[in-house]
């Protein structure tokens, strides 16, 4: 099934998204396919300029926590941008994804990893890799707790795995807008008579209140150093991965029950016209079985349509230029619990 969307009418936005701020698109298979793991980098990337400021500061912040606890939304907040998805639904984030803000003084990467979780089927237990894995290559580690919900066993295993880690720990209390000054407290002294860390956070990233000093928290924790990426760069992901992702939060927003776990999202064809102003973007909506097909696709195509054209808007926006939007969905049969497709589809360590 394939829906097409397209407006006309111009947006804001003059300029289109330079594509030197985000990771060049792999050389093997279709634009937003992954790269061969054998060819993968494991660990940080060479400095992209040697050549800084006296004092100059630079390193990777591990964001981890348990699923919804707003890793994500704490990001985009810090970045002032959206730039990763978000919503209600356990494993939005299928990536390990390096956000990066850049000042006169120093470079902060961040490092966004799946909620940590019981798994249910391979794809689980590859993004509960992904998230203990990038522990090993940062300086250090943000734990983001939810404090609207009551501190609980699964808040205590992951207390014990990051214990295991010798690295400066801040502690980040989010959702503060949605608990009491009691719950924020109760969650600091659970938290605090399990792990030391470094500094203590309270914040709410859906307000962006306190971003401010969770900024000043990581940054202290940065040693000298390059400057790892480019001035200027967004993320170590290629575009076309973001893209999938703008698309495949749409499909979370408007699906329900094991619709939203069950579908994947690679983006086929990318290409801008600047004479037109304008992205023609192929994406590929990917589920396990017929009827989950059917569910997104509605009658007479109507759900499709609704999910291109919530996905366009917040692409427009994001890009910079008006977007032709091609989805079509596709049957691969129980691909989660297929490591090649999980990688195939860039989750877990499918991109790094």
């Amino acid at each position: 099934m394939m829906v097409s969307d397209a407006r006309e009418a111009p947006i804001k936005a003059s300029h289109p998204t330079e594509l030197s701020h985000f990771a060049p698109s792999s050389s093997a298979g279709a634009p937003g396919s992954a790269p061969d793991s054998e060819s993968a980098p494991e660990t940080a990337p060479t400095p992209a300029s040697p050549a800084t400021p006296e004092g100059f500061r630079s390193g990777f912040v591990c964001l981890c926590g348990r699923p919804n606890a707003g890793k994500s939304t704490l990001i985009n907040s810090v970045l002032e941008r959206k730039l990763l998805i978000t919503s209600n639904v356990a494993q939005t984030t299928r990536h390990r994804f390096r956000a990066v803000l850049d000042s006169r003084d120093y470079q902060l990467i961040l490092v966004d990893t799946p909620g940590i979780h019981k798994p249910e089927d391979l794809l689980g237990k590859e993004l509960n890799s992904t998230a203990t894995k990038a522990l090993a290559d940062v300086d250090a580690i943000a734990w983001v707790l939810d404090s609207s919900v009551p501190f609980g066993r699964g808040d205590r295993w992951l207390a014990d795995l990051l214990g295991s880690s010798q690295l400066p720990k801040i502690l980040v209390l989010n959702k503060t807008d949605a608990a009491s000054d009691a719950e924020v407290e109760a969650h600091r002294e659970a938290a605090c008579s399990l792990l030391e860390f470094t500094d203590v956070v309270a914040l709410s990233a859906l307000k962006q209140r306190n971003i401010a000093d969770f900024i000043s928290a990581a940054v202290c924790q940065l040693p000298p150093g390059p400057r790892w990426f480019p001035f200027g760069t967004a993320s170590d992901q290629p575009l076309e991965v973001i893209i999938a992702e703008f698309i495949r939060e749409k499909v979370l927003l408007n699906t329900f029950a094991e619709v939203p776990h069950a579908v994947g999202v690679t983006v086929g064809s990318l290409e801008f016209l600047p004479k037109r102003g304008l992205y023609r973007i192929g994406a590929n909506l990917h589920v396990e079985r017929e009827s989950q097909k059917g569910i997104i696709v509605g009658r007479g195509g109507e759900q499709l349509r609704r999910i291109g054209s919530a996905a366009r808007v917040d692409l427009e926006h994001f890009l910079g230029a008006r977007v032709y939007l091609d989805l079509r969905v596709k049957l691969r049969k129980n691909w989660r619990r297929d490591l090649s497709s999980i990688h195939r589809f860039g989750y877990g360590e499918g991109l790094r």
